[in-house]
């Protein structure tokens, strides 16, 4: 510390200038002239407009000052923001209220601009202290205590009053201007008050003892602010940065009353009662489902396992699911119909409403404890049976088997110990037998499709599936294999297909890493104990099938399935020795070799030199002398485009080097002087020498 604290105190005069000058200039009332000439309303490829990449660069510097200065940065930024929020906690004696609507009495010109710039500055400063949440939490947690209460304590405030006084619902005499202020205000503050959520957590575990009745106060107003915004009426904005608030604080902060108070109990009665005509926007609906799944399914900080009231939150859990999925276990009775268009069209919707609920509930628990895992699956155990039984219905309707396969895959993801290994098998047979080869074609052919992403999701399971330890799932190796090889290779290994590919590699690499003695039942060892020729191994045609299948990929100009697939090449060599059991040795070898030493030849895959020249030293290295004596001369004189003469000389400056650095040298040599003869030969006269 002692020995940087030195160049700091040097600098410390230009830092407080630079944290200064840097808030003048994200704020109007001190720039106004440049801030409104940038562009507020086009996007970039980040997603963001030209303001608000230079907004997010000065609160960039605003943080690192912080860092180095924490006190000076924070004094400096607390009073200005104070200033502004006083304006904003002002506006509530100009508002008149008539009848049903209300109203902002500020109608002069000057009034109203000065009134946005103000806002616009909070606006601006409210994302500047949210950006130094960072900085209160972890070990200086206690040293900046009362700092950070103060800035909580005050974003709490702001957030209740925005709320109380409906400022976003008022009318204005600029409402293009004024209204959407109002409303980023107010959007603003929650995020900023979900920035402190680590901090709150932090409060949580270390002071709550002492300080309950301040961390109760806290937890419950910003449940309270953020509770009256949670539906359809307010804009979306700020619907989403009540959402975010709350999610953060059922997942983050996690405390224990929070199901106790009123207006959480008002939410859970809001989302359960709902139905297809009054809900809230999808992406609103999917953010409360998980913050009131979290607060039943999440452990309880700083209490011990028999103080987590488990079953009193799992009955809870169950009635919120059974709630949120009352009209998609309907559709079960709908299996044996075929219905008709306008009730098809109904059962899409519900099931592309439910199912990525469902899903984000799941995936929200993924990394938790058993506990957790097992009261998700108890909740959702009959979802997941109409899904299986509605999943045939809905075969030949992609974008409806896209979202059961996106659940499936999470499912099997998160919850598959609790699925148990019996019904897991029967989805995974029902998937083998329903996707038949006419299927997966169609599906593959229409790139980019819906049906394409559901055959990625679908390699993707069977990734999950083979990945599995133990021998549960080992009788479904060989349909998979089959279903791998024999279904979809064909379909792709002649067309570019980059995302399918990608899936059905990663699958085949899986399916040899994970069961690689389905295929060789003696290791390396024992192999060489008993003499190469005793090696047995089983399955032998769909090896050769799955190493064909790398072969011709290399073969193909997607750069990035070549480097996948190389790697995984090699990784089953350094985990299996692959390149040095005897059928790879005997009759792949130098196939591979050639192939990888044409693409160098060709310049093709330029970029991957590195890793191709280390895969064939790789290769080569199991059998040095064949190397250099059998394969060397035999790739030389099958070499087009070069006389005798230049293969004598290519041969006889390719050293016999066996270690990795002159290896590389030696092949990097070779393939620039054959290139280079080539390149010389082809430009002379036809007939002037002979190739």
């Amino acid at each position: 510390v002692h020995r940087f604290s030195a160049p700091i105190c040097q600098y410390k005069d230009a830092l407080v200038l630079l944290l200064s000058e840097v808030l003048n200039r994200i704020q109007f009332r001190y720039n106004q002239a440049q801030l409104e000439e940038l562009d507020d309303e086009t996007l970039d490829d980040d997603q963001q407009t030209e303001w608000q990449r230079y907004l997010r660069q000065s609160l960039e510097v605003v943080a690192k000052v912080m860092e180095l200065l924490p006190s000076h940065a924070f004094s400096t930024l607390f009073p200005v923001l104070q200033e502004n929020l006083d304006v904003y906690l002002g506006l509530q004696q100009f508002i008149a209220t008539t009848g049903t609507s209300r109203r902002l009495n500020i109608t002069a010109e000057n009034d109203c601009r000065r009134l946005h710039c103000s806002l616009r500055d909070l606006s601006s400063l409210l994302q500047a202290v949210g950006r130094l949440a960072e900085h209160f939490i972890g070990e200086v947690f206690a040293a900046r205590f009362s700092d950070a209460l103060a800035v909580v304590e005050r974003l709490v405030d702001v957030t209740c009053y925005g709320s109380q006084t409906s400022l976003y619902d008022l009318e204005t005499a600029v409402p293009s201007v004024l209204k959407p202020d109002l409303i980023d205000v107010h959007a603003q503050a929650l995020a900023a008050l979900q920035a402190y959520s680590h901090w709150l957590a932090q409060f949580y575990s270390e002071v709550h003892s002492q300080n309950q009745s301040q961390f109760l106060n806290l937890i419950t107003s910003a449940i309270d602010a953020s509770s009256p915004l949670i539906t359809a009426k307010v804009p979306e904005k700020l619907l989403l940065s009540s959402c975010h608030l709350i999610v953060s604080i059922t997942s983050t902060v996690r405390p224990v009353f929070l199901v106790t108070l009123p207006a959480v109990l008002n939410i859970f009665n809001l989302i359960t009662t709902e139905n297809q005509t009054h809900r809230l926007p999808q992406e609103a609906h999917l953010l409360v489902c998980r913050a009131l799944s979290n607060m039943l399914l999440l452990p309880w900080p700083n209490l011990p396992e028999n103080e987590q009231e488990w079953q009193t939150r799992s009955s809870n859990h169950a009635s919120l699911l059974t709630a949120l999925t009352r009209e998609y276990r309907i559709l079960r009775g709908t299996v044996n119909i075929t219905p008709r268009q306008p009730a098809l069209d109904n059962m899409k919707a519900v099931i592309q409403q439910t199912l990525p609920v469902l899903r984000d509930i799941v995936d929200s628990i993924s990394g938790e404890s058993t506990k957790s895992r097992q009261i998700c699956y108890q909740s959702l155990q009959e979802s997941v049976q109409v899904s299986l039984s509605l999943f045939p219905v809905f075969i030949q309707h992609p974008d409806v088997t896209d979202e059961m396969l996106a659940f499936f895959l999470t499912l099997f993801q998160a919850l598959r110990v609790q699925m148990g290994v019996a019904f897991t098998g029967q989805i995974i047979q029902t998937f083998l037998n329903m996707f038949t080869r006419e299927q997966l074609a169609a599906s593959i052919l229409q790139e980019g499709s819906a049906g394409c992403r559901v055959v990625q999701k679908f390699l993707k399971i069977l990734q999950v599936v083979v990945q599995e330890p133990g021998q549960a799932f080992k009788p479904f190796l060989p349909s998979i294999l089959s279903l791998c090889m024999e279904q979809v290779y064909p379909v792709v290994a002649e067309r570019s297909s980059p995302d399918v590919k990608t899936e059905m590699f990663e699958l085949l690499y899986q399916i040899l890493h994970q069961n690689w003695r389905y295929f060789f039942k003696t290791s390396v060892l024992t192999s060489v104990q008993r003499g190469a020729g005793e090696e047995t191994m089983e399955n032998e045609a769909q090896f050769i099938a799955a190493m064909q299948a790398f072969g011709q990929s290399f073969l193909q100009p997607d750069i990035h399935i070549f480097k996948q697939n190389l790697s995984y090449l090699e990784s089953l060599n350094s985990k299996h020795k692959l390149y040095h059991r005897k059928l790879f040795r005997t009759s792949m070898l130098f196939h591979f070799i050639n192939v990888l030493l044409q693409v160098l030849l060709h310049k093709s895959h330029d970029l991957l030199q590195e890793e191709i020249t280390l895969a064939i030293y790789n290769m080569a290295s199991v059998d040095f002398d064949a190397f250099y004596s059998a394969f060397m001369p035999e790739f030389l004189n099958g070499c087009q485009g070069v006389d005798t003469s230049q293969r004598a000389v290519l041969a006889r400056n390719f050293k016999l080097e066996r270690d990795l650095p002159s290896f590389t040298q030696s092949m990097q040599r070779l393939v620039n002087d054959l290139r280079y003869y080539r390149l010389c030969n082809s430009s002379l006269p036809t007939g002037t020498i002979k190739l």
